[in-house]
């Protein structure tokens, strides 16, 4: 088919604001989907992406349209993910489209992820068609929302197509907009092979299947193709389209949207962002935008019975095949003994793998409280990046610690800005700038400390704002910051798997309440429990769980005080052995506490 039939594009909104039932009702109108097999959230195949209603892993569909003018056109729609941990792939999606359908709420109005993913796409040069969806709400403020998204992408009134997804009214219209406004692919079929691989997945059977968007060339079975970021090269197998399920065809040329399947045996080596040529005839230079995906938080993963160990691995293992950003390595717990160290692209992907774990492989997992990684600047010069707090090197022999930082975009109501203020000045946050999208709401930026948010800030945000506020936010490097290690003892012994950095100025407040928590959890013992909480070797705060006692003075009912105080004593030197050669097993309960520490 000619490229100028070709239309790609995909859908932005921020997550409940209708992105896969619209999906749903593009596949119910272009016949995609037969009646009988047809079921909400079909792109999201995932029961996780049913339960939570956003959007996990990004998906990709081909439809075919007969348009008002009675052609025949082939729609490729690129779903992409709904949160801020994705955002890389969101970026790579976007970069396989030439139009983007953004589509807002009526009732809860434009918010911050929106405006995020907006931002891109407007910087990729993408054609954007407003749509403003669930207007059939009795809570629906369409003139309202219409001035946000004209003041938003400066657009014309007449040109925000008003649809409800859920009944389908309006939606053809906007298969008709995707036709009549968003430009056919440009590309030149006599160049070298370009392709962009936009996902992948892992096929137990058929190895790891790169999706991709052909932007120059051709690409077809029996070919030989090279990874330009790998350089590895490997024979195709099949290429084909991708339906509900995939369909085999002769070639994907200019413009198509597809999958390729080459005996590659790990996800690693089809890069999101990668760019694939054909070896024999290759591109001088890959497609722009590609960067390596690196976690951006890391936690502790061991298994409860130290027996599942080896489970653990099988499942990380298995999980990594289908999602390359999974990194992890054995790690040595003194508390906790083998597990796993693992990194996440965020608060939300590591919810997911934890959940999967548990789900999928039957594990009962304890997870460390998340930390982010750090540099650290050696006296001797040279530069390290530490992900664990145990490994923070002593005071005297590092110059200075850096830590990432993030810019935060909030959109919150007008009424709740102090509230904001306040929590971000709890946090460390660095002001800079406030403008209103309307005259109730406000989008306020910070730069925040990584480590500040990703413990429960998106909760106290959403509690203090009545539910009303909205986050976002970008990484945009490291920082020096007064940072030192905070240690919790148990009898005068560091618990590592407790261990975490601080900031200085926050340590004592910190010690304090994990002490105060810990005392409440530790059973009581036979000899009494010290909890304290140490920088260095300065200790700055104690709790004591006190010693079970025996009443040993019972039988003593008379006679001289002498007779009380050496039993008391003989107890004393007792309770004083048993403490040198005790032992405090920690609970479980305890790792998850710090959690919850406010």
């Amino acid at each position: 088919m000619n490229s100028d039939h070709f239309r790609n594009f995909c859908i932005i909104a921020h997550i409940d604001h209708g992105k896969s039932t619209l999906a749903d009702r593009f596949l119910e109108i272009t016949a995609t989907v037969r009646a009988g097999e047809m079921q909400d959230q079909v792109l999201d195949d995932m029961d996780l992406e049913r339960e939570r209603g956003i959007t996990i892993k990004a998906h990709a569909i081909t439809m075919n349209y007969v348009a008002a003018d009675k052609r025949r056109y082939t729609l490729n729609l690129i779903d992409t993910p709904g949160h801020v941990d994705f955002s890389y792939e969101v970026s790579r999606s976007l970069a396989a489209c030439e139009g983007a359908i953004l589509v807002v709420d009526a009732a809860q109005g434009v918010e911050a992820q929106t405006i995020s993913t907006l931002y891109q796409a407007i910087e990729g040069d993408l054609t954007i068609i407003p749509v403003i969806n669930k207007v059939d709400l009795p809570s629906a403020q369409i003139d309202v929302v219409k001035r946000q998204i004209t003041d938003l992408i400066g657009c014309d009134e007449d040109e925000i197509l008003l649809v409800s997804a859920k009944s389908g009214k309006g939606v053809d219209e906007i298969l008709q907009a995707v036709i009549d406004r968003v430009p056919a692919p440009v590309g030149q079929k006599d160049k070298p092979l370009s392709a962009l691989v936009f996902d992948s997945v892992y096929d137990p059977y058929r190895g790891a299947i790169a999706y991709i968007r052909v932007v120059h060339g051709e690409i077809h079975a029996g070919m030989q193709i090279k990874f330009f970021t790998t350089g590895k090269v490997f024979e195709v197998a099949e290429v084909g389209i991708l339906r509900l399920k995939k369909e085999a065809a002769k070639s994907l040329s200019v413009g198509e949207v597809g999958y390729c399947i080459a005996g590659v045996k790990d996800v690693q080596d089809t890069k999101v962002g990668d760019t694939i040529t054909n070896s024999r005839n290759a591109a001088t230079e890959p497609l722009p935008g590609y960067r390596d995906v690196l976690p951006m938080v890391y936690a502790g993963m061991f298994p409860t019975v130290s027996e599942d160990y080896e489970d653990l691995r099988t499942a990380l293992d298995k999980l990594r095949l289908n999602d390359a950003s999974l990194v992890f390595e054995p790690e040595t717990s003194v508390a906790l003994g083998f597990g796993f160290r693992v990194g996440f692209l965020g608060l939300l992907h590591m919810e997911i793998v934890q959940e999967r774990l548990e789900r999928e492989y039957d594990i009962d997992l304890l997870t460390t409280m998340p930390n982010v990684e750090f540099r650290v600047k050696l006296s001797d010069g040279t530069m390290v990046e530490i992900d664990n707090p145990a490994d923070l090197p002593s005071r005297g022999d590092f110059e200075y610690v850096e830590e990432p930082y993030i810019r935060a975009q909030i959109i919150v109501p007008k009424d709740f800005i102090g509230n904001v203020m306040k929590l971000a000045m709890e946090r460390r946050g660095v002001y800079k700038n406030t403008s209103y999208i309307d005259p109730t709401r406000a989008d306020i930026t910070y730069e925040f400390p990584l480590s500040e948010i990703i413990f429960d800030f998106f909760d106290k945000l959403k509690s203090m704002t009545k539910g009303y506020a909205s986050f976002d936010y970008d990484f945009i490097g490291f920082q020096k910051g007064d940072l030192v290690k905070l240690d919790i003892l148990i009898n005068g012994d560091p618990v590592d798997a407790l261990s975490h950095i601080v900031h200085k100025d926050k340590a004592y407040d910190w010690g304090r309440k994990i002490c105060k928590k810990m005392k409440d959890i530790i059973p009581r013992q036979m000899f009494e429990v010290a909890i304290q909480a140490a920088v260095g070797s300065r200790i700055i705060s104690r709790e004591t769980v006190r010693a079970m006692r025996k009443d040993v003075t019972s039988k003593c009912y008379g006679g001289d005080i002498s007779r009380k105080r050496k039993l008391l004593e003989k107890q004393k030197e007792g309770k004083k052995r048993m403490k040198q050669l005790g032992k405090v097993e920690i609970p479980q309960d305890a790792f998850l506490a710090i959690l919850k520490v406010d």
